[in-house]
């Protein structure tokens, strides 16, 4: 019959004062918690950072294209200027318009139409150009590629209108076509996105604003150009998130892991503290009682009749086996010294063979032992002799029917040393050998639940650790991990056994 006990580092219910009800309690979920939100942030930033970093690379782009054409229409307006000899304080944008050629005094209407014809020519000429229109100061189209434009007046424009107002050299905007305006009447379809550029011309003194130069491009090398920067902005941009939020969960879940095993340690040391002084209690008062029954089995023995000699005897048996349970129970409580002492794990294992030798031949156990003639640990002899002799016990109880009890003792890189103990019996299912260092949990009947916590506690004091394997029906095997230390001549490997 299995017995298992409630794990007591984790509770999963509490009971309220006064209400006689179990409730259960609320963990708080470091790891999942910091998954959602840093995801959520890093995904925000990230992607914030990316729609910014895109937006300043395109307008950047677009503002130096828009400025080198606006610069290449206003060379091109001086060097008509010089090229036509027109009179000094004559400008391009007073020719631009065909309606005002009789009005000049100073230049001849087809001065004026010869000038007007080659400088729009050079900008009919433009590359990667979709449409260029030319606006009179009351914004009437006087000129543009598409002929079907020409004398049409643009009213409702608020670009052309801000254009005018702000006499900067160039304003310049990228988008996608509208149907609805006007004066986008492309002669091919944009395939991606074209840049709308308004470049004044202004009077000799620079403050009037004569005529406006309005291009459509769609520039394909500084698109491809764009569209390479969008590739890498967001890659970058994935990228780096990724690496923070993996970084951040590793660190996290290391920090959740070791917050987990402190809690762990905690309870499980609160534990030992609150029980420690119970069974103090306990066993002192029991210790009396038990002995005097004890010694009065005993006397009543030596006269009782056979049959009740053989019941007094199981009283003598369960009375040893109380005080069996109460010196471990005082053992495991009992704080253990943190300064560790050269031991022969060796010769602990022959000594604690030697104990359970009339145990290991009644049960019909073949007991071997594979390592070197000594072997020093760091450890205590105390403590160590109390593992092994958890362990053989155990390993004994599992094998009431015969078996094999196999020690093997081997030393592993950086100075370690492992012990590996295996038993033919029983074994134990997944559950029991996922819960088997709790303290207080048992798969005996009757048992305290102590002894492989009780391992494992004194071999992480002094460096160590323990683990367990074990299958149904096959066995189980218990390796120990101890620090090697300096205590002797660590003598020679034989191959041979003991039994």
């Amino acid at each position: 019959m299995q017995q298992t006990l409630e794990d007591p580092v984790f509770p999963k219910t509490a009971r309220l004062p006064g209400a006689g009800l179990a409730v259960p309690l609320q963990e708080f979920n470091l790891l999942r918690w910091f998954s959602v939100i840093s995801l959520l942030i890093i995904t925000t930033v990230a992607g914030s950072l990316g729609y910014v970093s895109t937006r300043f690379v395109v307008r950047d782009s677009v503002e130096r294209d828009a400025m080198l054409t606006a610069q290449f229409i206003q060379a091109m307006a001086q060097a008509e200027v010089r090229h036509s000899l027109l009179p000094p304080g004559t400008t391009l944008g007073e020719l631009l318009d065909p309606r005002l050629d009789l009005q000049h005094l100073q230049v001849t209407p087809a001065l004026a139409a010869s000038t007007r014809v080659e400088f729009l020519d050079h900008v009919a000429h433009l590359p990667d150009t979709l449409l260029a229109n030319v606006y009179a100061r009351d914004r009437t189209i006087v000129w543009s590629t598409n002929d079907a434009l020409v004398g049409k007046r643009i009213g409702e424009d608020g670009d052309l209108e801000r254009a005018f107002r702000s006499r900067k050299a160039v304003s310049a905007s990228y988008h996608k076509a509208e149907d609805g305006r006007e004066e986008q009447r492309f002669e091919r379809d944009p395939q991606y996105l074209f840049i709308e550029n308004y470049i004044p011309l202004f009077d000799s003194q620079g403050e009037q604003v004569l005529a406006m130069v309005e291009i459509y491009k769609e520039p394909q090398d500084l698109i491809r150009r764009i569209q390479r920067g969008y590739v890498l902005i967001w890659a970058s941009t994935l990228l780096g998130g990724a690496l923070i939020y993996f970084g951040l969960f590793w660190i996290v879940r290391r920090a959740a892991q070791m917050l987990q095993h402190q809690q762990a340690r905690l309870v499980a040391s609160e534990t030992y503290v609150a029980l420690g002084e119970m069974s103090s209690a306990v066993a002192h008062s029991l210790r009396n009682p038990l002995a005097n029954i004890r010694s009065s089995a005993e006397l009543a023995e030596q006269i009782a009749n056979p049959q009740a000699q053989k019941n007094l005897h199981d009283v003598i048996s369960q009375v040893d086996r109380m005080s069996r349970w109460v010196r471990e129970l005082l053992v495991s409580l009992r704080p253990t010294s943190e300064h560790p002492e050269a031991v022969d794990l060796v010769a602990a294992i022959e000594d604690t063979h030697l104990a359970f030798a009339h145990q290991i031949q009644r049960n019909g156990v073949r007991f071997c032992f594979e390592g070197p003639q000594a072997q020093w640990v760091a450890s205590q002899p105390l403590q160590l002799t109390q593992i092994l002799n958890s362990l053989f016990a155990n390993a004994l109880e599992a094998m009431p029917k015969g078996g094999e009890l196999r020690a093997q003792v081997s030393v592993l890189e950086g100075l370690r040393v492992q012990l590996s103990l295996s038993d033919t019996g029983k074994g134990m299912t997944q559950q029991q050998e996922r819960m088997v260092f709790k303290p207080f949990f048992t798969t005996k009947q009757g048992g305290l639940g102590v002894g492989l916590a009780l391992v494992k506690r004194i071999m992480e004091r002094f460096g160590g650790t323990v683990s367990l394997t074990s299958r149904e029906e096959e066995g189980t095997r218990v390796s120990l991990t101890f620090n090697s230390a300096a205590g002797g001549d660590h003598g020679a490997e034989h191959p041979g056994s003991r039994g």
